[in-house]
């Protein structure tokens, strides 16, 4: 099955394998970057339910709030809600 996901204007798109190729996800993460914080982590904790935390959201140094974390299938996601420019 083959998916396209139109977010904010941005489009992701994204396939399924068949069970005889499919291998956990490793050394990538989806980044998501949302310019309102509440937003950001609002988005940041419905990608998580049922996943898994790696880093709660929170202010950084480097941006208004940043999280990261996995989703049920087990993706990783980055959030982030970048500082102003």
């Amino acid at each position: 099955m083959h998916a396209r996901l139109s977010l904010d204007g941005g489009i992701g798109l994204g396939s399924d394998s068949p069970p005889q190729h499919f291998q956990k996800p490793q050394g990538f993460s989806v980044t998501l970057t949302v310019n309102d914080p509440a937003e950001a982590e609002r988005k940041f904790k419905a990608l998580c339910k049922g996943g898994s935390v790696y880093m709660e959201f929170a202010k950084t140094f480097f941006a208004k709030g940043f999280g990261m974390g996995t989703d049920q299938f087990g993706i990783p996601w980055m959030v982030i809600s970048p500082q102003e420019m």
